[in-house]
């Protein structure tokens, strides 16, 4: 694909000026989006009436603020700051405040129990934690201080968001985080922001794998800028657009496709801490939403909700789906119910950073449904034999990505790095798919044993570390099994330690104690031993089987 020069920066016939020759930084996005909006809603955080709507002047005044209290605290170039919080308006900042001072964002899942937040503080050697309490009923403060998580030695200093209840001790308010940064000279801010560049660290998402730990994957500032600048050329995004993000903050789609995306167009982001069908609809009236991303289970359920009405929803323009089969049947309803004018799907993993095939806005359903697009541009995605050469258009294989777009690599984790990207640079995704004629790609099947539940990834690797923590667990293997409302649900078999008779039930209940409840599995079954063949591997295609008929009989 051809490319030309104007001002220095390089157009691209099919998306427009590359988003990180544009922007070089996230900070020079964020001076940029104010340039262009200044008093326009820049974020809609209808949880917060009093401080939740304001301008991008105003997104900027508050970012400078938080940033001069990064600098206060310590924050240096290149240091880890987390963000373990719902979306809410002050995620937003707390993230382009770190960044401004030259740090890299490392965000926590909403769903992680103190042991899995502990781990990933530690191994990222985070400084400063920024979180809330009282999320969906968690302490999150007191959930990391618990005795048995373990120390977080690098972490200086908590900053509460938002809480419902009492300050823990030692935690710093973000009013008192950000009063004193007012000692801090602007120009020393100033000089941070200009000193950083396109190829520094933005970010570093963990991601689970089969390995049965997170693994930090780095991103910089050009990479992430680049990708979802052509992301937000693709799905059409404008400044008049006003913006429901569902999709976790703390995940690569929800922070890049959604705050950065919003930022490159200039539209208002207004986030929703979780998925209910009922506040949804009825954001979407009141804000007049015209985007909305999501995984088909979102648009399915409120197209059968009893409370749903086309008439509220028709400033709904734009939709980007995936992560999911989207039958035929649900684009066409979207379009012609919902009244969507472009519904994308795609395809993506965080380690290329959340991005690699896309859908046009001009592809018949069909297409829409049944495939995840093709590469986007400055990226090549092919699909490969078990040797790593490229198979004929139709045939199924190892998708493979490779381009600027691809990780620099797992943090600290040099052999699992070398495992996943080969020699010629090309990351080795585990997925299995199949290319058509028009370089339009379509995931059959999963290489690896990970499964989806309600859009998030579960590893079994991880999960079954987690459960042998349990005194009663001598051996354990997790499968994902079909499930109606999440798509599939974890399903372990245990073997018990010697002289104990555990409770599944019981069982069941320790692991949403201990571990995000989408990796909890949903079903405990106690056996004698694990099925294993001649290398002594586990046979998860026979527990597979196994588990389904067990769930089918139940039902």
């Amino acid at each position: 694909m051809g490319s030309d020069t104007v001002s220095g920066a390089i157009v691209n016939p099919e998306e427009g000026v590359r988003g990180d020759l544009k922007w070089g930084t996230i900070p020079g996005l964020l001076a940029d989006a104010v340039t262009r909006r200044g008093s326009a809603e820049a974020v809609v955080d209808r949880t917060d009436p009093e401080r939740g709507r304001f301008s991008f002047n105003e997104l900027a005044d508050r970012v400078e603020a938080t940033a001069r209290g990064m600098v206060a605290a310590g924050v240096q170039t290149g240091d880890a700051v987390a963000i373990w919080a719902p979306n809410c308006w002050e995620w937003v900042v707390a993230l382009l405040a770190l960044q401004s001072a030259g740090g890299v964002l490392v965000p926590l899942n909403t769903r992680y129990k103190g042991r899995e937040a502990a781990d990933i503080l530690r191994r990222s050697r985070a400084k400063l934690l920024f979180t809330v309490e009282g999320f969906l009923g968690n302490d999150y403060v007191s959930m990391l201080r618990d005795p048995e998580v373990g120390d977080t030695p690098h972490l200086e200093q908590i900053v509460l968001l938002r809480t419902t209840g009492e300050v823990p001790d030692g935690v710093l308010t973000s009013a008192e985080f950000v009063a004193a940064g007012e000692s801090v000279d602007p120009a020393e801010l100033s000089e941070r922001v200009h000193a950083l560049d396109g190829a520094d660290t933005s970010d570093l998402l963990f991601t689970s794998g089969t390995t049965g730990h997170p693994k930090g994957v780095v991103q910089t500032h050009g990479q992430t800028l680049r990708a979802f600048g052509d992301w937000a050329d693709v799905v059409g995004l404008r400044d008049s657009d006003r913006y429901l993000v569902i999709n976790p903050f703390f995940h690569a789609f929800g922070y890049k496709a959604g705050i950065l995306a919003a930022l490159m167009s200039g539209a208002t982001i207004v986030p929703l801490a979780v998925f209910d069908v009922d506040a949804a609809m009825a954001t979407i009236e009141a804000e007049q939403i015209s985007m909305i991303p999501g995984p088909p289970t979102l648009y399915q359920t409120i197209l059968a909700h009893p409370a749903f009405d086309p008439a509220k929803v028709t400033s709904l323009r734009l939709a980007v789906t995936g992560a999911a089969v989207v039958p035929v049947e649900l684009v066409h309803q979207m379009r012609d119910v919902l009244g969507f004018e472009t519904v994308i799907t795609g395809y993506g993993l965080t380690e290329v950073c959340g991005v690699a095939t896309m859908c046009r806005h001009d592809d018949d359903p069909e297409t829409i449904a049944s495939t995840s697009g093709r590469a986007i541009p400055g990226v090549d995605v092919v699909v490969v034999d078990s040797d790593g050469n490229e198979l004929p258009r139709g045939e199924a294989g190892e998708v493979l990505v490779a381009g600027y777009n691809v990780m620099k690599g797992y943090f600290e984790e040099p052999e699992q790095t070398a495992e996943t990207i080969d020699d010629q640079g090309r990351l080795h995704t585990g997925d299995v798919g199949i290319m058509d004629q028009r370089g339009y790609l379509r995931i059959t099947d999963r290489m690896k044993d990970m499964f989806i539940v309600g859009g998030f990834n579960a590893y079994p690797a991880e999960i079954e570390q987690l459960l042998l923590a349990h005194p009663e667990v001598a051996q354990v293997a997790v499968v994902g099994v079909p499930d109606e409302r999440m798509g599939e649900v974890g399903y372990a078999y245990v073997v018990a330690a010697p002289g104990t008779s555990p409770d599944p039930a019981a069982l069941v209940a320790w692991a949403k104690e201990n571990m995000a409840n989408y990796k909890a599995p949903r079903f405990i079954e106690m056996i004698d031993a694990l099925p294993l063949n001649a290398s002594g591997k586990v046979l998860k295609f026979e527990l597979r089987q196994n588990a389904a008929a067990a769930i089918g009989g139940t039902k």
